[in-house]
């Protein structure tokens, strides 16, 4: 096996590692000695892969990151053009990501004042293409800041508000209610 193979392996395999020891424990107990132990390496290769421990959690971030993002484009290959079939498709995708990936789900919900805000940052990707498409729909329709915040609360609620249901049993995950979700989101777009 060729040398850039098996880095990418044992890479992969301390971030996998990672994000369960961070689902596990959260980033205030965080380990790179138990990601290291979990992931079948050495104890020094976390710091020789990531340097040190922000370094670490921004990789987790950017992987998760990527994850998603490979994710929106699955969805854009398969919605029509219209801004507002982007936002519904989108908003179902991200509940359904948030709920079928349970050890993404921490990474996209870490919250922790002692890193820095890049971090904090990276990890806001995984929504701005959701808040990009609303501002992209407000200004299509000529509607004003004041809609286009609310209409970025009332989504961003439909989204991990129906995630958190799903996940704590409170509504059966089935295309059924999935569906019901879609059409509430869809009819926010034609509230002013």
């Amino acid at each position: 096996m060729p040398k850039e193979i098996k880095r990418q392996n044992k890479r992969e395999a301390l971030i996998e590692a990672g994000i369960a020891e961070i689902s596990r424990c959260g980033v205030s107990d965080f380990s790179l000695r138990r990601v290291a132990q979990r992931a079948g390496v050495s104890c020094a290769a976390p710091a020789r892969h990531f340097g040190d421990k922000h370094g670490f959690i921004a990789a987790v971030v950017d992987f998760v990151n990527a994850q998603w993002a490979e994710e929106q484009q699955r969805i854009l290959e398969s919605c029509g053009s219209s801004t507002r079939e982007k936002l519904v498709a989108f908003s179902i995708g991200y509940i359904r990501f948030l709920v079928e990936k349970p050890h993404f789900r921490s990474i996209l919900t870490l919250k922790d004042d002692k890193l820095d805000n890049t971090f904090h940052i990276s990890r806001g990707k995984t929504s701005s293409a959701t808040l990009d498409l609303i501002s992209q729909y407000c200004k299509e329709n000529n509607l004003d800041d004041k809609i286009r915040i609310r209409k970025q609360i009332v989504i961003r609620s439909f989204i991990f508000g129906a995630a958190i249901m799903f996940i704590n049993g409170e509504m059966p995950y089935t295309d059924e209610v999935i569906e019901i979700i879609r059409q509430n989101i869809d009819r926010e777009f034609d509230l002013p």
